[in-house]
């Protein structure tokens, strides 16, 4: 085998097993579905893909001349390998930071809360108060209720809170109750697909569509909208249990075709889809 391949060859089979070991944890531990697609991690996988398993053995490629001293031979790659660790080093905290760590019922939202979320206050606080439900480095995500406190003052301060300083309930572990303890609740909430006013009627149509074809009720109060970083979905449930059965994402949005410009020289079309004669008139210099 030529040196310039068999230096791409291992360069490759190195990057590609690094990434699929932490990635493949990753996905196992935290971003299984619906993890992935609310967090919105697509981006940085891509980034990690692309620089890691595709531009650094390319470059290996392009730098391997066996004809090059040993020390240039070895800066070069060693330059490369630098790059290419530090995407691998910054991928993999982000992923890290950002793994879902809840799927909080409150009020009548569906939030995801990811790690990035919690302070170390917060998270030393709900150890101490909620040890059964605090989070910890090796916990994976789990579903809560986060129900806002029966007093009217503490739940108002709780609003305010949210509304001037960015800080909500669902990042408070502390509060977080076991998720069979939030059905009732949930159930009182639940409204039919219709009624689920995050959708555009052409989704909630496709949406409805989907739903009939998994053989479940299209009329009846059983959906809720879930929350993600950038995404939305659909959360199916059985309203006598309060079982979640789907998950279930928006359809894409339609392409746009665009109309082409108007010509130059054609007068525009009223209303009334007559041309106008004057439209088409030159304006005398006097008058402009």
């Amino acid at each position: 085998m030529p040196f310039r391949l068999k230096a791409f060859a291992i360069h490759l089979v190195t990057s590609v097993t690094a990434l699929t070991l932490v990635l493949g944890a990753l996905y196992a531990g935290w971003y299984q579905w619906p993890g992935w697609y609310l967090t919105g991690v697509g981006h940085i996988v891509a980034i990690m893909v692309g620089v890691d398993a595709a531009l650094g053995p390319l470059l290996t490629l392009v730098v391997a001349n066996p004809r090059k001293p040993r020390r240039e031979l070895a800066r070069d790659i060693g330059m490369i390998a630098a790059v290419q660790l530090v995407a691998f080093i910054y991928g993999t905290a982000t992923l890290w930071q950002g793994r879902p760590l809840y799927y909080t019922f409150s009020e009548r939202l569906l939030e995801t809360v990811p790690a990035s979320a919690l302070t170390p206050a917060e998270i030393e606080r709900a150890r101490r108060e909620n040890p059964a439900l605090a989070p910890y480095w090796y916990s994976r995500p789990r579903w809560v209720w986060v129900p806002l406190p029966a007093d009217p003052q503490l739940r108002q301060e709780f609003m305010t809170m949210a509304a001037t300083q960015g800080r909500d309930i669902i990042d408070m572990p502390r509060y977080f109750r076991p998720w069979q303890d939030g059905l009732p609740s949930l159930r009182r909430v639940l409204t039919p697909i219709d009624a689920v006013t995050v959708f555009t009627t052409r989704e909630k149509q496709q949406l409805k569509a989907e739903v009939a074809a998994l053989g479940l009720p299209t009329e009846q109060a059983n959906a809720l909208f879930m929350f993600g970083r950038e995404t939305r979905l659909l959360a199916i449930f059985e309203p006598s249990s309060g079982e979640l059965l789907r998950l279930l994402p928006p359809p894409p949005p339609p392409k746009r075709t665009e109309a082409p410009p108007p010509s130059a020289s054609s007068p525009p079309v009223p209303a009334s889809g007559r041309p106008d004669p004057a439209a088409g008139a030159r304006v005398p210099q006097s008058d402009r």
